[in-house]
């Protein structure tokens, strides 16, 4: 298992692509995760959080909720056994505890990306282009994946992948293959963050 690999891009939204191995034992999710921890102490508060999301080109509003929402949503999920925190920390070695349902399945329960279920993302609901969806397709993927009586799991995902869609869809408005599957192991923050950065500067 320790030599499977699956694949990711690392140049993406509306860029060259060029991919790079996913270990399959690795915790594809605390990759993800770890972007937004920024001092690199296995804790990410909301003001991490908020910083992450300006640096890859999100409105201080949106920045400001989506820290709250975030935060608030995983901290006790990710610190099991401890007492609650009004600072709200999420701690990124245990962030597969965060994960909730009526998502896509490309992460499994130790974190770990799932191949088969990324590309069910295309084989299911591409129809008009195969390797990317339209926002349309994308409500439909949603919709779709929703569990009974999950209202918190149908929360966390509309949020997750309207800001998704938000950032990383292209001049067309589509959200391309590769720039998801950037998305789940985390490599197109840093991408989104250079594209950010260099707008500013122009």
């Amino acid at each position: 298992m320790a030599a499977a690999t699956s694949s990711t891009a690392s140049k993406t939204v509306e860029g060259g692509v060029e991919e790079k191995p996913i270990p399959l034992h690795e915790n594809v999710l605390q990759k993800h995760a770890a972007f937004f921890d920024i001092n690199h102490d296995g804790v990410i508060y909301p003001r991490e959080t908020y910083k992450g999301l300006r640096e890859i080109g999100v409105g201080i509003l949106l920045s400001t909720a989506g820290a709250l929402f975030i935060n608030v949503f995983l901290s006790q999920s990710t610190r099991p056994g401890k007492f609650p925190s009004l600072l709200f920390p999420i701690e990124v070695k245990n962030i597969q505890l965060g994960k909730h349902g009526s998502d896509t399945g490309v992460y499994d329960k130790e974190g770990r990306f799932v191949p088969t279920k990324f590309e069910e993302i295309f084989t299911k609901h591409a129809h008009t282009h195969p390797n990317a969806l339209t926002y349309d397709e994308l409500k439909e993927m949603l919709k779709a994946n929703r569990e009974p009586k999950d209202l918190k799991g149908r929360i966390g995902a509309f949020v997750e992948w309207n800001l998704i869609y938000k950032l990383a869809k292209d001049k067309d408005g589509l959200l391309q293959k590769e720039a998801i599957r950037g998305i789940y192991d985390g490599s197109v923050f840093e991408i989104l963050k250079e594209k950010h950065s260099s707008g500013k500067q122009k």
